[in-house]
């Protein structure tokens, strides 16, 4: 079956709450729905990696239920830029993948969203060392460090949309699953969120699946199973 090279799935982060994208993927899969597009911010941009390379369903629900922070950033050798660093998460891509690939080479078209901080907007990172827009997307503001792409200084995406409607849609995107996770951070007044839930629910080319977060815990693991489960239950309320 191949994909469908219209059709667009923009995950949102969230910390933990990003495993309840892997649930979501568990029931497209099922129901034999393949977007061609992926975008993704902060840890939505790493299930989505994970999925534009192809990486098999068992194997991403595997890394989600044996996730660690420290699968992805370790202690800082330079703490000024950051609490941690993310060498952690490049050596994690290099187990998964073998090497560090191009975001052009994945099996399927891809972006992460990442915050330039000089200019305070959204930057979609489609080309280039895909580890390069991952450490970018997850670098939270004093955790983990900036990452300099040319004359960008970027940050965690989420700081300024943390729902990637719009990249998916750049990506060449006609119809777009969009998967919006509940992040406490969306209260932030910094944040711009550049789509609201009934802004997307009323636009006839998204459809719209909305886990319900309420209980679970947002930055640590022991949720996760349950995270899964949220996002397979989700997407079959919103896919009917």
């Amino acid at each position: 079956m191949s994909d469908d090279g219209t059709l667009g799935l923009a995950l949102s982060g969230g910390g933990a709450y990003g495993a309840a994208h892997v649930g979501v993927l568990q029931e497209l899969a099922a129901r034999g729905i393949r977007p061609g597009i992926v975008a993704g911010t902060s840890s939505g941009a790493l299930v989505a990696a994970a999925y534009a390379a192809d990486v098999p369903q068992e194997e991403i629900e595997r890394a989600a239920l044996a996730f660690r922070w420290s699968s992805i950033a370790r202690m800082s050798v330079t703490p000024r830029w950051g609490l941690l660093d993310a060498g952690a998460l490049t050596d994690a891509i290099h187990r998964t993948l073998g090497k560090d690939p191009q975001i052009e080479d994945l099996r399927r078209r891809f972006a992460a969203v990442a915050t330039d901080l000089r200019t305070r907007r959204p930057v979609v990172i489609d080309e280039g060392p895909l580890d390069i827009a991952l450490r970018a997307t997850i670098a939270v503001p004093g955790l983990l460090p900036p990452v300099r792409r040319g004359s960008q200084v970027l940050m965690d995406g989420g700081m300024v949309d943390n729902v990637p409607l719009s990249a998916a849609r750049q990506l060449g995107a006609e119809n777009v699953i969009v998967v919006r996770l509940h992040a406490k951070w969306e209260n932030v007044r910094m944040m711009r969120v550049a789509s609201s839930a009934a802004e997307l629910e009323e636009d006839p080319s998204v459809i719209l699946i909305q886990p319900e977060m309420t209980g679970l815990a947002q930055w640590s693991m022991g949720d996760v199973p349950h995270l899964i489960e949220e996002g397979r239950r989700a997407a079959r309320e919103a896919l009917g």
